[in-house]
């Protein structure tokens, strides 16, 4: 291809520093690097710096931690959205927010093509490359790791020494991460063995168990259409109320997952995650949802969380499937409002109350004592419906004994 101007998602990190300046030798072309502020919690005017020493001739960063956590993640967790049972999905969810970055980067400085740092084995080849071409068909992706002979980390550790780029990753810390305001991911090196503990030393963010405060921690969270708006009763902005929650939630060990997760190209893998704040919300907003969500409505939406976390993981946030699933669900989530309160304890995030003007609960109905609606006789006839088909079945396998 001929490349004149390459917008390049940098991160700061080996495989992106090598990228930016193999590009510059592969194509003899300017390259931007895009970096999002997604709250990684990393000096940005560093990763500026690194990136013009390396040989970009402009870095763009964005502050996009509002838009993330209001425009994605929140949605996702209106949605109660997990992966494969354990994954908050909070390296997937920045994917395309990043992809976004860039393309509107390349636009603003007429480029030729968009690059990515992703593995030809991984699923953030997947996510990106689909954001770039639902929001520019006609985009030009650059993918290095599927077509450059550096096909190792030893090779990339080789190619930064001979151009004079810092090397991140070390004996002392053999693994790679990713980190955002609502989650820290591990994977590779070390952690391939899956019979292999975490290092104890490896988590940066969540208190081990072990070492958690003593007595329980209690939080209250209140919600406006399935939106946490405020704790205690304090509104903050979404970016704001979420780093609160991490920083009570990693106080009291809670957020930690270990899991070996079916990749969309078809392999197995084995992530490390701390999502502290994000499995705090995860909690309460089951327990507002059951109280203000009618029955039926909310198993209608539990059937399609399985499908939506698969459209994030895979990379399809920009797809009409998504989109209308997402308006099914925000529909359902107009009366999820009110307050949970949440005891965190030594790793464990628990109900301890739940109340709102929407409420759908009834002690007056459901109370054990005299009432004056349900009669309880009415469960006879209830039940006989319910049995018929049942009863039918086994009398038709007595009478061919």
């Amino acid at each position: 291809m001929k490349i004149r101007k390459v917008v390049l998602a940098y991160s700061g990190g080996l495989d992106t520093s090598v990228i930016l300046r193999w590009l510059i030798e592969r194509y003899g072309c300017e390259v931007v690097a895009y970096c999002a502020d997604l709250g990684q919690g990393e000096d940005l005017n560093e990763v500026r710096r690194k990136a013009l020493k390396t040989g970009a001739s402009k870095v763009v960063i964005d502050d996009v931690k509002n838009e993330f956590v209001k425009d994605y993640v929140f949605p996702m967790l209106r949605a109660n959205a997990v992966y494969e049972g354990s994954y908050l999905l909070g390296t997937s969810i920045a994917r395309p927010l990043i992809a976004k970055g860039q393309i509107d980067a390349a636009i603003r400085e007429r480029a030729d093509a968009v690059a990515h740092g992703a593995t030809g084995k991984g699923n953030d080849q997947v996510r990106f490359e689909i954001t770039y071409y639902a929001l520019k068909p006609d985009v030009k992706v650059i993918a290095p790791w599927r077509i450059w002979e550096l096909n190792s980390r030893t090779a990339l550790v080789s190619y930064a020494k001979r151009y004079g780029i810092p090397v991140p990753v070390t004996k002392a810390r053999p693994y790679s991460t990713d980190r955002n305001i609502f989650h820290v991911s591990y994977e590779g090196g070390i952690l391939e063995d899956p019979w292999s503990e975490p290092p104890a030393d490896m988590f940066v963010w969540t208190r081990p168990v072990e070492k958690a405060p003593d007595r329980p921690e209690y939080v209250e969270i209140d919600y406006a259409r399935g939106d946490p708006v405020a704790i205690s009763g304090r509104r903050l902005t979404p970016a704001n109320l979420l780093a609160r929650l991490n920083d009570l939630g990693a106080r009291h060990g809670v957020g930690r997952v270990d899991l070996v997760e079916n990749r969309y190209v078809g392999m197995k893998s084995r992530g490390v995650y701390e999502t502290p704040g994000g499995t705090v919300l995860h909690a309460a907003h089951r327990a507002i949802e059951s109280i203000t969500m009618d029955r039926e409505v909310m198993r209608l939406r539990d059937s399609l969380i399985t499908r939506y976390a698969e459209l994030i993981y895979y990379g399809y946030w920009f797809s009409p499937e998504r989109e209308v699933l997402q308006k099914l669900i925000d529909a359902a989530q107009e009366p999820v409002m009110g307050r949970v309160r949440l005891k965190l304890y030594k790793g464990n995030v628990m109900v301890a109350g739940r109340k709102s003007t929407r409420a759908l609960y009834d002690p007056g109905i459901a109370t054990f004592e005299e009432d004056q609606v349900y009669h309880q006789a009415d469960a006879d006839g209830f039940i006989q419906l319910n049995a018929l088909r049942l009863k039918l079945r086994r009398l038709k396998q007595m009478s061919r004994l």
